[in-house]
C-alpha cells in the first residue's frame, strides 16, 4: 500500500514507504465540507499519538460537490491558519472515478469490508506499520469516535 510516490503540499515528491513502521490514517480531506472540523481533530489526534509512531496523511480532493476548489497553495494556508495543522498534506488528488490516483484506486480494491471509493470527504483507512489497510472508517466518523481510537491503539500496541 505504501509503494507509492506523491507530492507533498509544497510540490516536493515524498515516497509512501517512509512512513514504513508507522501506523498511517488515509484520509480525504476538503475545506468546505460541513465534515471540515474534522480537520482540528485530526491533529489534535496527530500531536497526542505521533511519538508512538501515528501518522496521518491528508489527501485534499474536489470530488464531491466541488468542496475543495482551492489550489494546493491555498488549501495548504487554510489548514495552517484555521486549525494549525500539521501532519503531512500532500497535494490535491481524484479520489475517486476513472481518473482517481493509484492510491485511491489501490485502497478501493481492498477486501469487501474495508474496500471501495470513498463515499465523501474525511474516510479514513487505517494501514499497519507493515503496510497493509486494515480497516476502514466512514466519513461521518469522527476522529474522536471510540472505535477508530481504539483501532488506532491496538494498531499502535502491534
Amino acid at each position: 500500500m505504501l509503494g507509492h510516490t506523491l507530492r507533498r503540499i509544497d510540490g516536493a515528491p515524498e515516497r509512501l514507504d517512509a512512513y514504513r513502521g508507522q501506523v498511517v490514517v488515509l484520509v480525504n480531506v476538503a475545506s468546505r465540507c460541513g465534515m471540515t472540523p474534522q480537520y482540528a481533530l485530526l491533529e489534535s489526534l496527530y500531536r497526542r499519538k505521533k511519538s508512538e509512531g501515528l501518522v496521518i496523511l491528508g489527501f485534499p480532493a474536489n470530488n464531491y460537490m466541488g468542496q475543495e476548489p482551492g489550489t494546493n497553495d491555498e488549501i495548504a494556508q487554510f489548514c495552517r491558519e484555521t486549525y494549525d495543522v500539521t501532519f503531512p498534506m500532500f497535494e490535491k488528488i481524484s479520489v475517486r472515478g476513472d481518473d482517481a490516483h493509484p492510491l485511491y484506486r489501490q485502497l478501493a480494491m481492498q477486501p469487501e469490508s474495508i474496500g471501495s471509493e470513498p463515499e465523501w470527504n474525511f474516510a479514513k483507512f487505517l494501514v499497519d506499520r507493515r503496510g497493509h489497510v486494515i480497516a476502514r472508517f466512514p466519513s461521518r466518523m469522527p476522529p474522536d469516535h471510540p472505535e477508530f481510537l481504539e483501532a488506532i491503539e491496538a494498531a499502535l500496541a502491534q
